[in-house]
């Protein structure tokens, strides 16, 4: 049992500590030397429980897409329209972005061409957008626009404001965020549905 805890440990050290490296190397400059020397761990034990870098970068897009969805599934049962769900869910995966190494580097990790995996995360991401913009179709609050054509103009901006973000934190800035939304809710939200819509998002910072 003490030997799992352990190993548990060990792996959780490195997959952060892999995500710390992408993040500041990128995927092709990053070595396993580098990683491991963070994690405070051997070559060996790195090698023990990953087989190879690749596998390695698989394992840290894992732990981002999980928290990725922890992040889009935290508001599901919160009071409001999906619209606003929307609204708060993008300032919280901005915020998150700028804390989470793990999860930063997850989606560094789904856009590098080197790897060939496709943009996991991304489609992770506009799936859900989506599903939250049809739900608020069918509640009314959604305008004459559809779902698909505003999933399409969130998932651009909002990935766009996560590549920018590493150059300069401001792309991720809750003001950026809220002056995004302020644009677009009026061309979202149907009339009678504007005025309640928060667009610095309802939730307590």
């Amino acid at each position: 049992m003490v030997k799992q805890e352990r190993a548990r440990r060990t792996r959780e050290a490195l997959i952060k500590s892999a995500a710390t490296v992408f993040d500041r190397d990128g995927f092709s400059v990053a070595s396993l030397t580098a990683i491991s020397s963070l994690a405070g761990v051997s070559n060996g034990a790195l090698h023990f429980h990953f087989a190879s870098k690749a596998a390695l970068a698989d394992s840290v897009e894992e732990a981002a897409a999980q928290r990725l969805e922890r992040i889009v599934t935290a508001p599901e049962g919160a009071v409001g329209n999906a619209l606003q769900m929307l609204v708060d869910t993008s300032h919280e995966l901005a915020r998150r972005l700028t804390e989470d190494v793990v999860l930063r580097a997850g989606f560094e990790l789904s856009r590098d061409q080197v790897r060939r995996r496709g943009p996991g995360l991304y489609r992770q991401w506009h799936r859900w957008v989506e599903g939250a913009l049809k739900r608020a179709a069918g509640e009314g609050v959604l305008n004459q626009v559809t779902p698909e054509d505003a999933a399409a103009s969130v998932v651009a901006a909002t990935t766009g404001f996560e590549v920018l973000g590493p150059q300069d934190p401001q792309w991720l800035s809750h003001q950026t965020v809220t002056r995004f939304w302020q644009l677009l809710l009026p061309r979202l939200a149907e009339a009678s549905a504007l005025g309640g819509l928060v667009a610095a998002g309802s939730r307590p910072r």
